[in-house]
């Protein structure tokens, strides 16, 4: 995979995907928005105010107990909705996305 790039204050891409920073989990997430592998997201192209389709379920495990994590949302307009079903503190909030650090 290539190096990042930045595409916006909220948005970077490397290789096939864009990344963007979940604030619940304070990690990137990435989605297959080129290739035709699966899963693939359609995205509206906006790198200020994107979109994504469908829910992004992300799962995990994390810290020393190998606790599984779950974050699922929408990405619309460039504010994140987390579901219920979210294991972190932001689960049934809507967010701006946040800026990348640089």
């Amino acid at each position: 995979m290539s190096g990042f790039v930045r595409l916006s204050p909220v948005l970077e891409r490397a290789g096939d995907k864009v990344f963007f920073e979940c604030p619940g989990c304070r990690m990137l997430h990435g989605l297959n928005v080129e290739s035709d592998g699966c899963p693939r997201w359609t995205w509206n192209g906006d790198v200020d105010r994107p979109t994504f389709q469908p829910s992004i379920l992300v799962r995990y495990e994390w810290g020393q107990q190998r606790t599984e994590m779950t974050c699922h949302s929408f990405v619309t307009d460039g504010r994140i909705q987390f579901l219920d079903d979210c294991t972190h503190a932001l689960a049934g909030q809507t967010v701006d996305l946040p800026e990348l650090e640089s």
